[in-house]
């Protein structure tokens, strides 16, 4: 495989300088670009999903094309959705600690 220069990355640096103008009001994300997808900007959000959110309703992106899973043994919520976006290939990700879960005692009456 032939090695990859900067200038392969180009889509998703340039499409990296329009949100950091036009939505730099917006929280900071993780940023990501590599070299495995060249075309991909990475934006990611660690314990905030309300900057995930906030983001996403910037960008236009529909809240039903975001999926949702849990992940860590059930301790962390993710939410992630792909998009184009000033023609690069665009990930959004969002992670959030879920709280522990109540024992439940064997017997106990659950009360609604």
């Amino acid at each position: 495989m032939k090695a990859r220069t900067l200038a392969d990355l180009s889509a998703p640096l340039m499409t990296l300088r329009l949100p950091a103008s036009e939505f730099a009001h917006l929280p900071a994300p993780r940023v990501g670009v590599s070299t495995l997808y060249p075309e991909r900007l990475e934006l990611t959000f660690h314990d905030d999903f309300a900057a995930f959110e906030a983001w996403r309703e910037a960008l236009n992106i529909a809240p039903a094309s975001v999926v949702h899973h849990v992940q860590g043994d059930g301790r962390t919520a993710v939410l992630n959705v792909h998009t184009v976006f000033a023609g690069a290939d665009l990930e959004l990700t969002g992670y959030a600690k879920l709280p522990a879960a109540e024992p439940v005692l064997a017997g106990s009456e659950v009360v609604s």
